[in-house]
């Protein structure tokens, strides 16, 4: 079960990481067309940052930080000692 649980924290975090490199490199994009003035989605970008990117981003740093700790609380109380 915790393998399980590990894994699929693991593949929605790869996804994520993904999706909020997406994000960033549209903005990129989408800055320098409209330094250009060309039309790349700038404004839609910015309508998407509350509500979509940030809870990305959000996501993304607190499964980072859960999959820190149960990793930390398996290597404490699960893993084999050698002594």
């Amino acid at each position: 079960m915790k393998e399980q649980l590990i894994k699929w924290l693991n593949l929605v975090l790869v996804a994520n990481v993904f999706f909020v490199l997406f994000s960033f490199f549209w903005l990129v994009v989408a800055v320098l067309g409209h330094s250009f003035k060309v039309n790349l989605g700038l404004d839609l970008w910015y309508k998407l940052w509350e509500p979509v990117f940030t809870p990305a981003i959000g996501i993304l740093m607190g499964g980072a930080i859960l999959s820190w700790a149960i990793g930390k609380i398996n290597q404490l109380f699960f893993s084999p000692k050698s002594d």
